[in-house]
């Protein structure tokens, strides 16, 4: 769809619209939100204090989390090669799913869900869903990805997080505590 679909003019007219919007540096850095620089170490911080706080009962979704991470660049990477999008401001393809969209949205999220318990559900979840979103809106305004490479990232890891949380919810439902 993203690549010959009907909504590719759509997309296309869209990007070209606002694509260079907003200042430089901040695009570039909501854009960088999603790079394994900065997406990873909040996930692996995340994990590292779970593990601190609970980690006989709760080993099982740091466990989900890193493996839903280590899933991203397995289902993302032949996406890519296989719909072989072209970028908006380039003739290279490759471009479809946003991989530092996919990156933000479970290092984030995968990190809300496991601190969560400790520093407040409220608030933990619309952050992490703020910085995937400000990710998307600052890899389509620098013209790195289309509307729809973030949207598809979105909903491919979406899915994944959703696997993630009902495996490990039910697996740790079963431990002595849960």
């Amino acid at each position: 769809m993203a690549a010959n679909g009907p909504l590719r003019s759509l997309d296309e007219r869209i990007e070209l619209r606002i694509v260079g919007h907003g200042p430089r540096s901040l695009t570039d850095l909501l854009a960088d939100l999603g790079s394994r620089e900065f997406a990873l170490p909040v996930l692996v911080a995340a994990a590292w204090y779970t593990l601190r706080r609970d980690a006989r009962t709760r080993r099982f979704e740091v466990l989900g989390a890193v493996l839903t991470m280590a899933a991203v660049p397995a289902l993302v990477t032949p996406l890519k090669s296989l719909i072989d999008r072209q970028g908006p401001l380039t003739e290279a393809g490759g471009f479809y799913p946003s991989g530092h969209t996919a990156t933000a949205m479970v290092a984030y999220c995968g990190a809300a869900l496991l601190l969560g318990p400790y520093i407040g559900r409220r608030w933990a979840m619309p952050v992490a869903l703020v910085l995937t979103l400000a990710t998307g809106i600052g890899l389509v305004l620098r013209g790195y990805h289309w509307p729809l490479d973030v949207i598809g990232s979105w909903c491919l890891c979406g899915l994944l997080l959703l696997v993630n949380s009902s495996c490990t919810r039910r697996r740790s439902s079963r431990t002595p505590t849960g």
